[in-house]
């Protein structure tokens, strides 16, 4: 870029610089005095209500003061609001007023367009800087030099577009730009990934590529698959669809009706600031855990990083296989697959009502009702309406059933007796909010109280038929075991596998969707019709079983999963075309689209081209051209040398980079090589309950580096006996795919199988023998 045109940018930007600067301090002054308004008329409001209003007329005049100070009170408050949110937004334009630039020929009007994270307008109504939401900032997406259209209200507008140009802008200083056609920000990616990873993901809207801006502006699919490869963006453009969500249904959506799944806590804290950096409020954030435990209130819930230690465990040591986990592994894969769930569906809509496993309401050791007793309210419901239905109708029922207790119970001698040894202040406050002349004679009084006094008895009762504890659902649960199980020998076994836990007050991770859709489908409950948008990181790793389950219990909502299938760690892996038909048929949506993101932006081309041929589908990823080191491995005779390797080389990245990652197959792993490395480093050992990734030197099994990045990667232990089948090759591509800057992989002297297969060229060799 010629030195002419890089100063009359830069004088632009100082202009719109100095714009920005002079709105946020007008809108400072602005938002200060709204404050101190609110703050007064919030104090005259205080003392308005503390008025004497013993004359009816005072009262009157008061009643109307107050009303106008609460009105002035609501008015100052959302003036206040709006100042808050405006003056955020300029705040995030103060530092980089915006990011790119484009020329347009539009009806024989020449334009120059600023693109940046909002809109600003300047004292008449120009606009300096559009948002990268607005329906013309999409040419500088989608658009290549020469003709172009963009969505309007009206419909298609047709331009010409004549430049696109990419700015880097810091502290309101211009750093870099560059003039582009189609591909929009390599030269800005290799800017920024050249430089340390920082804690929290940057806001990397100038680094959409067409596909991403494919997914972030899909407002019309119902079911939208991104399958990228690792370091793609796709969590990046994610998040940008969310904000633009925001912004495009700003009247129907707000960010409490849309949800993410997020892999972790560690990655729900990591990109935890990125759509505030956009200008828009946080969505709903949980991870799988988090939600069924909701849902399954008062077991301890299998986690998914549990389900996957006991796995590594059981291949590790088979000779120690339990009939338990034989049991549990028989029964895995009919579990978590579509099969399962609609033999469930089928189930429930066919019990029969001597089938339904109701139990007793129990109060003081006493039986209120009986299941016998609900199972006969259930059978008397009509038999042609479906089973949450008739589950509603026998809650109503028991409901009038208890009504009709209350009213009997309310003349037992020990009601009476309860209200005899009242106190004055006791009896009274029994009558607080009623009229004593509602009531003709003093027996009106006490018969008040006394359905005061029942109802607080069976108040416990009330909750229980609200809250459905009068269903069994576990036990229902193993009844449909039993009826499913196509081995009769194994049928006990199966159900006595689950008994055993949920006395314990533990589930298996596989069972709990199931359970939970049983328990929905019988009961008419756990559904929430509010949430518009779910959004499912590293969907590789759910099962058609939750998937299903997620579904129903957000039947309003659009999905948008996101993944990559070779980096599964506890599933099969899939071809993405093959997944979408597969969840498309089976969660029943229409409208579904695939995007595919191949090209990988974090790590540097060497070690990208490493993972690649760990893949055999490789060859259609793109690398970045970023240069550096080749991943470096290192081959060692015995575990002593391979100690002496690691630590050798983590004290050497540890002086070049300020967060280096120990990743490994599990935790157990972990914590050993945590305990050995605490004597030479400071070590971080991150666990699932984590929520922040310091500096320096971090230990963490591979299931909690999901979606996140590191200066550097070491993996040790490599050896033939852990590394060698399709499974272990998710393990061993998602570990490598982490590092930006370098890679080291320490093995032993026979290098595992899925690394033979590579070939020399692309690495260093080193050995310790």
């Amino acid at each position: 870029m010629d030195p002419l045109n890089k100063q009359k940018e830069q004088d632009h930007l100082k202009s719109v610089h100095q714009e920005i600067v002079q709105r946020y301090d007008d809108l400072t002054e602005e938002y200060e005095q709204a404050h101190t308004e609110t703050t007064l008329v919030e104090n005259n409001y205080t003392q308005n209500t503390k008025i004497n209003t013993f004359e009816i007329d005072d009262q009157m005049e008061t009643n109307a003061e107050v009303q106008q100070q609460k009105q002035l009170v609501a008015k100052n408050l959302l003036s206040e609001k709006i100042l808050e949110q405006q003056l955020h937004q300029l705040n995030l334009l103060k530092d980089s007023p915006y990011f790119g630039r484009i020329d347009i020929n539009e009806d024989g009007d020449h334009e120059k367009l600023y693109i940046g994270t909002s809109s600003f307008i300047d004292e008449n109504d120009d606009f300096l800087v559009y948002d990268w939401r607005a329906p013309i900032s999409s040419i500088y997406y989608n658009g290549t030099l020469g003709a172009v259209t963009y969505d309007t209200p009206r419909g298609k507008q047709a331009a010409e577009l004549t430049k696109k140009r990419q700015f880097n802008i810091k502290n309101g200083k211009l750093i870099s730009m560059f003039d582009t056609n189609e591909v929009v920000g390599d030269e800005i990616l290799q800017n920024a990934l050249g430089q340390n990873s920082a804690e929290y993901m940057q806001n990397i809207v100038a680094t959409i590529q067409q596909e991403q801006n494919a997914i972030i502006r899909d407002t019309t699919s119902n079911l939208l698959l991104v399958q990228g490869v690792a370091g793609s963006g796709k969590t990046s453009a994610i998040l940008q669809r969310i904000a633009y969500l925001l912004y495009h249904s700003r009247k129907e959506l707000s960010a409490e009706q849309i949800v993410l799944f997020s892999p972790n806590l560690l990655f729900s804290n990591y990109i935890s600031q990125v759509l505030p950096s956009l200008g828009e409020k946080n969505m709903r954030q949980v991870t799988l855990a988090e939600f069924l435990a909701q849902r399954l209130q008062g077991l301890h819930v299998e986690t998914l990083f549990k389900a996957y230690e006991n796995q590594m465990t059981a291949k590790a040591n088979p000779h120690l296989a339990t009939l338990d986990t034989k049991i549990t592994e028989l029964t895995h894969n009919a579990k978590i697959s579509a099969d399962f769930m609609e033999q469930i569906k089928h189930y429930a809509t066919t019990l029969n009502p001597i089938d339904f496993q109701f139990c007793d309401i129990i109060l003081d050791s006493k039986i209120v009702f009986s299941a016998a007793q609900i199972k006969e309210f259930y059978a008397s419901t009509a038999e042609n309406l479906a089973p949450q239905q008739r589950f509603l109708e026998t809650k109503d029922l028991l409901f009038k059933a208890l009504k009709d207790q209350v009213i009997t119970e309310m003349s037992s001698d020990w009601v009476y007796d309860q209200i005899e040894s009242l106190s004055d202040s006791e009896y009274h406050d029994y009558l607080i909010g009623k009229q004593r002349s509602a009531f003709q004679e003093i027996a009106d009084e006490q018969a008040y109280i006394a359905k005061q006094i029942v109802e607080n008895k069976y108040a416990k009762i009330y909750d229980a038929i609200y809250n459905d504890f009068f269903f069994d659902v576990y036990a229902q649960y193993a009844d449909f075991l039993q009826f499913v199980a196509t081995d009769s020998e194994a049928a006990p076994l199966i159900v006595r596998l689950f008994n055993e836990q949920i006395e314990m007050h533990k589930i298996a991770l596989d069972d709990c969707a199931p359970v939970l859709y049983l328990r929905d489908l019988l009961t008419g409950s756990g559904q929430n019709h509010s949430i518009a948008h779910l959004f499912i990181d590293e969907m590789q790793d759910y099962t058609l079983a939750q998937l299903i389950y997620l579904k129903h219990a957000f039947p309003n909502a659009k999905l948008t999963l996101l993944g990559d299938s070779e980096q599964a760690l506890f599933n099969e892996l899939v071809l993405p075309a093959d997944l979408l038909n597969e969840i498309q048929s089976n969660l029943n949506i229409s409208k579904a689209k695939i995007v595919q993101l191949k090209q990988s932006y974090r790590s540097t081309q060497e070690i990208t081209e490493f993972t690649k041929a760990l893949l055999p589908d490789g060859d259609e990823i793109t690398s970045f051209a970023r240069n550096g080191n080749k991943p470096l491995v290192i081959r060692t005779s015995d575990r002593k040398n391979r100690d002496l390797a690691l630590k050798e080389q983590l004290k050497s990245l540890l002086k070049k980079y300020p967060k280096v990652a120990l990743i490994t197959r599990d935790l157990s792993e972990s914590k050993k090589l945590a305990k050995k490395l605490q004597v030479n480093f400071p070590v971080t050992l991150l666990k699932d309950n984590d929520r922040n990734l310091p500096d320096g030197l971090c230990i963490l099994p591979i299931y909690l580096a999901k979606g996140l990045e590191f200066d550097a990667v070491v993996m040790t232990n490599l050896t033939p006996e852990l590394y060698q089948d399709n499974h272990d090759l998710g393990i061993l591509y998602t570990i490598c795919s982490r590092a930006m800057h370098e890679l080291v992989l320490i093995t032993s002297a026979d290098l595992p199988p899925l690394l033979q297969k590579i070939p020399f060229e692309l690495y260093t060799s080193e050995f310790y023998f």
